[in-house]
C-alpha cells in the first residue's frame, strides 16, 4: 500500500493498492487500485496530498550545535605531545614514564613540532 490521495474514480480520500503488471510472464510495470472502490488508475492522475509541516516553531527555535573547543584551540591528548612514545608492544609516555592511551590528556602537554613524526 502506499501514501493516500484523492481517487478520480470514486473522489474519496483513499490509500491506493500498487500491484505489478504483466505480459504473459513479464512485467512491464505497475498500476494502482483504489482501495475503497477498487478501481485501476493510471499513475499519472493521482494526486497526493502536500505534506503539510505545523508552522509552531521558527529556525531561533532549532537547538544549536554544541562546540566543544573554542576556536582553533587543539586538545592536549596525548598522541599530539613530543613526548609519546608508540611502539608494536605499548603507547608510553616518556615524561612520566608510564603506559598512556592516544586520547589520555595531561597538564603538562608540549606540543609536537612540525617536522617531528608522529610514530
Amino acid at each position: 500500500m502506499n501514501a493516500g490521495g484523492r481517487c478520480p474514480s470514486c473522489g474519496r480520500e483513499a490509500l491506493w493498492i500498487r500491484q505489478p503488471r504483466y505480459e504473459g510472464f513479464r512485467r512491464v510495470g505497475e498500476e494502482l487500485k483504489c482501495s475503497s472502490c477498487g478501481a485501476r488508475v493510471e499513475m499519472d492522475t493521482v494526486t497526493a496530498p502536500a505534506p503539510s509541516r505545523p508552522s509552531i516553531f521558527s529556525e531561533e527555535d532549532l537547538p544549536r550545535p554544541p562546540r566543544v573547543l573554542d576556536g582553533d584551540e587543539t586538545p592536549h591528548f596525548c598522541r599530539r605531545c613530543r613526548h609519546y612514545v608508540v611502539n608494536p608492544f605499548r603507547q608510553w609516555c616518556g615524561r612520566h614514564r608510564r603506559d598512556v592511551a592516544a586520547t589520555d590528556t595531561c597538564d603538562q602537554f608540549e606540543a609536537r613540532e612540525v617536522g617531528e613524526s608522529e610514530s
